[in-house]
This record gives structure tokens, sequence and C-alpha cells, in this order.
């Protein structure tokens, strides 16, 4: 019987010793218990489906389905796992394409043992996790898209829900440190999106700090 305390996580890599060093790290961590594995996108999709972990660690590049596909997938299917993509691909065609499917944070695979428990807890409490130049990626890439000039249309509230955002703050943090219900915080993040004509969270992030709202 699973432990309601701990953090559910599932291994979705196609190289076997990967999965053996982060199940053995994993593995004695007291609030994380891995739930299962899979060797690659097609398979990830049905072991999450399954086993509904609190956590996904994929790959990016593997074998038939790839992880960003991977990740499209379950967001087309409403899976509420967070997907925490590891990987050794650095370059901008990987990063970005990734997190827009909607991963919810993106580490190397060389990442510090404790450093990769505390991106898991991380997201799973509902932030989004960014490495220093992934994040730079993502910046130079909103310069050229959508929400130029538009911050303009967002009220106070928005403004500070954004700056919330930008701090890394879940809607249930947002909501406790406005006083405001959840509903409530997902409407004004919906709008939020919608204003500056962006796609994710992660990208109002990032718009926030170019722009000198919050973090």
């Amino acid at each position: 019987m699973a432990d309601p305390g701990r953090i559910r996580v599932l291994l979705v890599d196609d190289h076997q010793v990967v999965r053996r060093g982060l199940r053995t790290f994993l593995e004695v961590q007291d609030d994380i218990e891995v739930v299962g594995e899979a060797s690659d996108g097609e398979e990830g999709i049905a072991r999450a489906e399954e086993l509904r972990p609190d956590v996904v660690l994929m790959d990016v590049k593997m074998p038939g389905l790839d992880g960003i596909e991977a990740l499209r997938t379950l967001r087309d299917l409403d899976n509420p796992a967070r997907v925490l993509v590891v990987t050794s691909f650095t370059e901008k065609r990987t990063v970005v394409p990734a997190l827009r499917a909607g991963a919810s944070g993106y580490v190397y695979k060389d990442v510090d043992p404790e450093a990769l428990a505390r991106a898991i807890r991380s997201v799973h409490s509902g932030h989004v996790l960014l490495q220093p130049d992934v994040a730079l990626a993502l910046l130079s890439q909103e310069e050229n898209g959508g929400g130029q000039g538009r911050g303009g249309s967002l009220t106070e509230r928005e403004r500070e829900v954004l700056a919330l955002i930008a701090d890394g703050r879940s809607n249930r943090e947002i909501a406790r440190a406005l006083v405001l219900s959840e509903k409530t915080v997902k409407t004004h993040v919906s709008n939020i999106l919608m204003k500056l004509d962006l796609a994710d969270r992660t990208q109002a992030a990032l718009w926030a700090v170019r722009h000198g709202i919050g973090a």
C-alpha cells in the first residue's frame, strides 16, 4: 500500500543503467518512492496512466516516441503528473519544446543527487524549476514572441499574481499569500496568459522577470 506522505516517482529513460542509478539514489530518500520504470515514451505514457505517479523523470531523446511527444500526449490526456525532464541534451531546440510541451522543470543528468531530490520536491510542490541557461534560452525566444507591450492591460491584482508566479509559487501558495480561493487564482492566471498572449505559466514567469515584475 502506497504511503500518502511520499512522492511517487516514475522513471522514463531508455538506458537501464541510468534508471538503476536513479532508483538506487531515490530509494534512500524518506519522502520519495519509485513506483515504476519505462524504457521509452510510449511505455512511459502507459505506465503514467496506470500508476498515476506524482512526478515523472523523463528523458528527452529516446527511440520510438521521444520525451517531447510523450509530454504532449500526457498533457492531452490531462494526466496530473508533474514532469521533470532529466537529460544530457542542452540545445535550445530541445529545451524550449520540452518546456512548452508541459515539462515542469529541466535538469541535466550530471545534476548533484541531492539537487535532483530537491528538484523533485520542488516540481511536486507546484513550482517551475529551470537551470539558469535554460531560463536564458526561453528569455531569448520570448524577446521575439508574444506579450510585448501588453503589460499595461493587466489589472493590479493580475500583476500581483504574476509577480508570485515569477517567484515560483504554486496556485495554492498564491491563494494563501493574497487571501484568495484557488479557483480565483486560476482565473487570474488564465486572464494573464490570455492578455499577454502566452502559452503557459513558465512563459509568464519569464515574461515577468524580463519586464521587471516579481523575482
